[in-house]
């Protein structure tokens, strides 16, 4: 499996569970996006555990690009953000699991036994409305209108960075930030931070 997160702890931890599974087995790792996508075309691993708030592409890109890439990728978000929406977001670009880290590593082995036999996961506290929403379409998600990357930049809006902050986070320019953040306000039609914020609490992907 390819272990895609920009903390070098982090990915430590998660390799040590993993690798005490004797039928797991991490043959790469990665700290962004782009070397995600370099290190899966080379490896062609069974299953990708991808974080998504990382600098550069961001995981939600690089999971659009790995799709593109293969379309029988297995991919296993492992992600902080506890959003039914961000995990539809997930799920329509692709990927076969989102399970939030607020469960532990706990669940990981689990998710990736189940990935890895081409099983969509989500921990059971999602899983009911996630499955309503693709039957019967009942949750709103008036965020669909961004693309991976203005999405991204939305959160980091919504969590209080400036445009400096998140433009070091994602090692593009200051003015690209800013033109991204001009088309999220036109495209949810936003006049305000205040009301970024209060639309990003209302679609859980940021806690009040």
């Amino acid at each position: 499996m390819l272990l895609v997160d920009d903390h070098p702890v982090v990915r430590d931890g998660y390799r040590r569970l993993l690798e005490n599974t004797r039928d797991i087995r991490v043959v790469a790792e990665a700290g962004d996006g782009e070397s995600a996508i370099t290190l899966y075309k080379e490896y062609a691993p069974d299953v990708v555990v991808l974080d998504l708030s990382m600098p550069g592409i961001g995981g939600l890109e690089t999971l659009g690009r790995i799709k593109a890439q293969d379309a029988a990728a297995r991919i296993l978000v492992f992600s902080m953000h506890d959003s039914e929406i961000l995990m539809m977001r997930c799920l329509k670009a692709g990927a076969t699991g989102y399970l939030t880290k607020n469960n532990g590593a706990g669940k990981m082995v689990e998710a990736v036994h189940s990935v890895a036999r081409g099983k969509v996961f989500l921990d059971s506290a999602h899983s009911a409305n996630i499955l309503s929403q693709q039957l019967f379409g009942v949750l709103e998600d008036p965020l669909l209108a961004l693309s991976p990357r203005e999405f991204q930049i939305f959160q980091l809006l919504a969590e209080g960075l400036s445009v400096a902050d998140i433009a070091s986070t994602l090692s593009i320019s200051a003015k690209t930030v800013g033109v991204h953040h001009a088309r999220i306000m036109k495209k949810l039609e936003l006049q305000t931070p205040t009301q970024l914020v209060r639309l990003a609490i209302r679609c859980n992907v940021i806690q009040p």
